[in-house]
């Protein structure tokens, strides 16, 4: 199967969270396409300036709004949803607006999609929710029981989309990111997540955080790969309704490895953190010590992993640190 997306003609698309790290790169896409997109976001996390200016439309609101999001569906034909509460730390200190976000904020756009008659809704999901199975790579069907409220909050949403698919006949598909990493992903705040954080550090010539001795593994993808699977996902008809599927590389890589390849990538650009080595802190409570994603469906329904190019680390990685450095 191709799973390259088709496009006939400008479409309505509406991508909650849009202005954040990852939905801001999907408006970008969408702009570049030639579609038209709205963009729902409160602002809390996400910037204005993340966006393409006068190429969207900016919408503020709260997903959890339903009279907000049934204003931001009128005319919308396929849904990103990206909108939701990150950090599984976060979701440990403030279990309650976790789940308001990420499982009433999802119910609720589900709702408002259905009553609107869109085509497909795709929403993004997390790796968290493999919880404390063992099992590698991590195969959809297979998951453990929850480590924290983060991964219950989205497999709620998971359960959310796959019931309304089945029963109601709304054609949904959940998307289970794997340690997503690229340009406009904040490394500031308290739960900023490791490579933007540990790309801030080595730029300033400051020693990165490892939490433990450096043999967990994540499954770092792209955002552009992240981005190509949300387009398949919405605009292929053959993928089910209902379905979910891991967006990752495949490939496990150790924090270790990564800050090796980070050092390496700053003294090809003649930084700092080239010669800076790590300070050790103990692992955190509720984190998983592997992680890695079977890509068989991704590969089957999407298509996803034909152009190694959004997959590749490295090059990821440099964009990323360039993106980082400050204007010249």
């Amino acid at each position: 199967m191709s799973g390259e997306p088709a496009l006939a003609g400008s479409r309505r698309w509406l991508v909650t969270g849009g202005a954040g790290f990852i939905g801001s790169h999907l408006v970008h896409r969408l702009v570049e396409l030639g579609q038209r997109v709205r963009v729902l976001d409160d602002l809390s996390s996400g910037q204005r300036t993340n966006l393409p200016q006068d190429a969207c439309e900016l919408m503020e609101g709260d997903v959890r709004d339903a009279a907000v999001v049934r204003r931001a569906m009128a005319g919308v034909e396929l849904v990103l949803h990206q909108a939701g509460l990150g950090s599984v730390p976060r979701s440990l200190a403030d279990p309650v607006r976790t789940m308001e976000v990420n499982a009433r904020g999802t119910w609720t756009v589900l709702q408002a999609a259905l009553e609107a008659g869109c085509e497909r809704v795709v929403l993004a999901s997390s790796s968290s929710v493999y919880g404390d199975s063992d099992e590698l790579p991590h195969v959809e069907e297979h998951i453990g029981r929850p480590l924290s409220p983060y991964a219950a909050s989205k497999r709620i949403a998971e359960l959310a989309a796959e019931g309304l698919a089945r029963g109601l006949g709304l054609s949904t598909v959940a998307l289970r990111y794997f340690n997503v990493f690229g340009p406009r992903q904040d490394p500031g705040g308290p739960y900023a997540a490791v490579i933007p954080r540990w790309c801030a550090a080595l730029i300033a010539g400051q020693p990165p955080e490892i939490h433990g001795d450096g043999r967990t593994t994540r499954d770092f993808t792209p955002v552009a790969a992240v981005v190509e699977a949300n387009l398949r996902a919405a605009l292929n008809a053959d993928v089910p309704a209902g379905v979910v599927v891991n967006v990752g590389t495949g490939r496990e890589t150790s924090l270790s490895e990564l800050l090796a390849t980070l050092r390496e990538l700053c003294a090809e650009a003649g930084l700092p953190g080239a010669e800076v080595g790590a300070r050790r802190s103990p692992v955190r409570a509720n984190d998983r010590a592997r992680s890695r994603a079977d890509t068989t469906r991704a590969r089957e329904l999407l298509g996803l992993g034909s152009d190694t190019r959004d997959l590749d680390l490295v090059s990821g990685l440099r964009r990323t640190l360039e993106a980082l450095l400050p204007a010249r």
